[in-house]
């Protein structure tokens, strides 16, 4: 089977020659889901964790939140181009084995000098986003890897709201620290599932025509039909329409080049100030509700955290089918949905109005996640998949750092309302951005 010519109407269930079908991609997810859930589930509890380790006050826990996010990030270019070189199959195996070494090492730790060292490898050695992403990548296009791309985020939001839920109901048997320990058996479990899984198409070997180096991951019968389409999307967006007729794909094979480049450059912008805006409520969240919300229970603050991921996993997949060919609009306006919910935080002052908010930082969460997505597989075509992604990882990585840091600093000097402000700027901003970036300019593009 050759690769699809409208990709965005076909589903899992077609298979290419180096490719993979509904059961498969549905396996990664998997994969992804128990990969990401001790990653996930575990470090709400490092307060709990610390004191035993030599931390009685649990003073490190913010540092240490933040450990493997940040040595994740500064490994995933490098995964990704080793994926690139030697196979997206065999760094994906070696993104599970890591993290089931790191949690091991994390739940034997005795000191909190060898904890923060496993957290440290739990980042470097991990980087399932990047190393699931990029084998995707490498065996779908279009529409159905923008499709997987939403799934495998589902899969993070799931992990997101049940893992620290199971978490919470072991401890009273299996002591948070310990539990590390159990937790290695999942990523283990996933690597034996990957490893019956095929290696999507060839890696290593040049893409076909237009000068595009290193798309390995195209795979037989769709590497030269991938870089045949590229110049067509030299935004990363619409789905790939070229408006116009005339000549623009002809101009387009020795101009297209330039705004592709741009292009990522724009998505790793956008990736970054999504990441950045919507992370920034996630630290000071409970203590805001508290503060507002005098005798809240701990089980409503929960389900209030809980809210925007829950939003996602309930209209994801309708969301992607109404903004496929539309990417940048429904970007822009999920930034303007999560600035007005991060706005409407600062104010909320009841249980009803914190629903409302966090209901309307789910619509933007939602959004932004697929948008990004459809964009994100349209900038894959043609490229080769690790790089692009492992870099996608590092910026997107990086926004949850500078989240992370902004917050605490806004919290410390102005209360725990400023951080949802901080990001209500950052948004709109955005937002304005992403609004420049719809048709008309695409259709510039397409003609130059």
């Amino acid at each position: 089977m050759t690769v699809d010519a409208a990709p965005r109407t076909c589903g899992f269930g077609a298979v290419d020659p180096g490719g993979l079908g509904r059961r498969q991609v549905h396996a990664v997810a998997a994969c992804y889901f128990v990969a990401s859930f001790a990653a996930l589930g575990l470090p709400p509890y490092l307060t709990a964790i610390l004191p035993a380790l030599g931390d009685p006050d649990g003073r490190w826990a913010g540092v240490l939140y933040i450990v493997p996010t940040v040595f994740s990030a500064l490994g995933a270019p490098l995964w990704g181009r080793l994926a690139d070189r030697f196979g997206r199959k065999r760094l994906l195996l070696r993104a599970q084995l890591g993290l089931t070494v790191s949690f091991l090492l994390a739940g034997a730790a005795d000191s909190l000098t060898a904890f923060t060292l496993a957290l440290v490898l739990q980042g470097f050695l991990g980087g399932t986003f990047a190393a699931t992403n990029g084998y995707l990548a490498a065996a779908l296009d279009g529409a159905r890897l923008s499709r997987a791309l939403t799934l495998m985020q589902g899969s993070a939001r799931a992990s997101l709201v049940a893992a620290p839920i199971l978490v919470g109901a072991l401890s009273p048997w299996i002591d948070p620290h310990r539990q590390y320990l159990l937790m290695a058996a999942l990523p283990l479990a996933a690597a034996g599932l990957l490893a019956l899984l095929p290696e999507p198409g060839r890696p290593g070997v040049p893409g076909a025509g237009r000068g595009v180096k290193g798309s390995g991951g195209a795979g037989p019968g769709k590497g030269a039909a991938a870089t045949e389409e590229a110049p067509d999307t030299p935004d990363g967006g619409g789905g790939g329409d070229v408006s116009g007729g005339g000549g623009g794909v002809a101009d387009a094979s020795s101009s297209a080049e330039a705004p592709r480049r741009g292009s990522l450059r724009v998505l790793y912008a956008f990736e970054f100030a999504f990441v950045f805006a919507t992370v920034i409520s996630f630290p000071y969240l409970i203590s805001l509700a508290e503060q507002r919300l005098p005798g809240v229970s701990g089980t409503t603050t929960g389900v209030l955290f809980a809210l925007p991921h829950l939003c996602y996993l309930a209209f994801a997949a309708r969301t992607h089918t109404a903004f496929l060919h539309r990417p940048h609009t429904g970007l822009a306006l999920g930034f303007v949905l999560v600035a007005l919910g991060l706005a409407g935080h600062a104010l909320a002052d009841s249980l009803p109005v914190f629903v409302t908010v966090r209901l309307l930082l789910g619509a933007g969460l939602t959004l932004g996640l697929v948008c990004l997505a459809v964009l994100a597989a349209e900038a894959a075509r043609g490229r080769a998949p690790g790089r692009m992604f492992g870099t996608l990882e590092f910026v997107s990585k990086g926004g949850a750092v500078a989240a992370g840091a902004v917050a605490a600093l806004a919290n410390g000097r102005f209360g725990a309302a400023s951080p949802v402000l901080a990001g209500t700027a950052a948004a709109l901003l955005a937002a304005v951005a992403a609004t420049a970036f719809s048709s008309p300019v695409r259709q510039r593009w397409s003609h130059s």
